[in-house]
């Protein structure tokens, strides 16, 4: 399975043949989606530009494009991937489009939907097979600033569940974007995160965990690397320091997002020490497994831009293409 995985994928990964002789016995994977609108005009949140009058005539035939398009690469990656967080959906209308749809269906997904408080409605969400994933606990975690309680952004989607055998769990997050220069918003966004780790860590400190999402920060800023505890090296200076399974690939160069000329590496996933080989109990992250998964369809074919994401509209230009990320995801092995 996994020399057919290396097979199918794009340009952007990072994973070494060493490693096809342990059978995945399963993936785990993040994508924003980039603006999932539908067509419906939601009086609470501001969905302008996402309506068929709107700035980008966000029609019936572009809406079911975007599913379509969509559908397309979450079944290519991996084959379908196991758990799936997701980010910037509209509502959990677009989410039931979307598992729906023919290339989808079939794998069963399920929903884990909250609406969030951000202004544009674009919340985060989790997909997950039934009879794999058995979900048993959900909470929503609020950003809430302390200084200014006018501002708004998406909650984090924290999931735990039975995984083959085993407790998992499972966060999804979408974090302050850099528009405006949010840099202590991130940080206060990985405070928040951090301590909900602790807690569960505490408690259980073989706890298995597993954090994904888009980030707006690199696997090298200040509120990945220093306030949330997360190395990219396996040399631990403390058992509450987690494993940042992107780091090698951003080292390398590699990114989801190309902005300005240089690739950025926000879609991150991020695991507790347990589910590492050496320590892992039922189940264990595949060593150096993330990939950045960007197919050719996936990628601008030419011009200043090309292999960055092709966007579904770009500069005012309707592109019929994916998302500005590419996705990411991660193999798991058995013990």
């Amino acid at each position: 399975m996994l020399r057919t995985i290396l097979i199918c994928l794009g340009l952007l990964v990072n994973i070494p043949l060493v490693h096809a002789q342990e059978k995945a016995i399963g993936t785990l994977g993040f994508y924003n989606l980039e603006n999932l609108f539908d067509t419906v005009d939601d009086p609470t949140i501001k969905d302008e530009e996402y309506l068929p009058e709107g700035r980008n005539q966000w029609t019936e035939e572009k809406y079911a494009n975007k599913i379509v398009n969509m559908s397309r690469v979450i079944a290519d990656m991996a084959y379908g991937v196991d758990i799936l967080g997701v980010a910037e959906v509209e509502n959990r209308k677009v989410l039931e489009d979307l598992v729906n749809s023919p290339k989808l269906k079939r794998k069963n997904y399920q929903i884990i939907h909250f609406d969030s408080p951000d202004y544009r409605g674009i919340d985060v969400a989790l997909l997950y097979r039934r009879g794999v994933f058995t979900p048993f606990s959900i909470l929503q975690i609020p950003f809430v600033d302390p200084e200014n309680n006018q501002f708004k952004t998406r909650d984090i989607l924290w999931v735990k569940g039975l995984y083959h055998g085993d407790t998992l769990h499972v966060v999804v997050n979408h974090w302050p974007s850099r528009r405006g220069g949010k840099e202590s918003k991130r940080i206060m966004a990985a405070q928040l995160l951090r301590h909900h780790v602790d807690s569960v860590m505490q408690l259980t400190p073989e706890a298995k965990i597993v954090i994904m999402g888009d980030f707006n920060d690199d696997p090298t800023n200040k509120s990945i690397k220093k306030v949330l505890m997360a190395t990219s090296k396996q040399k631990f200076e403390s058992p509450m320091q987690l494993f940042n399974t992107s780091g090698k690939t951003f080292k390398n160069g590699n990114g989801t997002l190309f902005y300005r000329g240089a690739w950025n590496l926000f879609d991150q996933i991020i695991i507790s020490q347990s589910l590492l080989k050496q320590n892992a109990t039922h189940y264990f992250y595949i060593t150096d497994s993330f990939n950045v998964f960007a197919a050719d369809y996936m990628r601008e074919p030419k011009g200043e831009n090309k292999g960055a994401p092709l966007r579904t509209n770009a500069y005012g230009v309707y592109k019929n293409g994916f998302s500005d990320h590419y996705p990411t995801f991660i193999l798991f092995g058995k013990k």
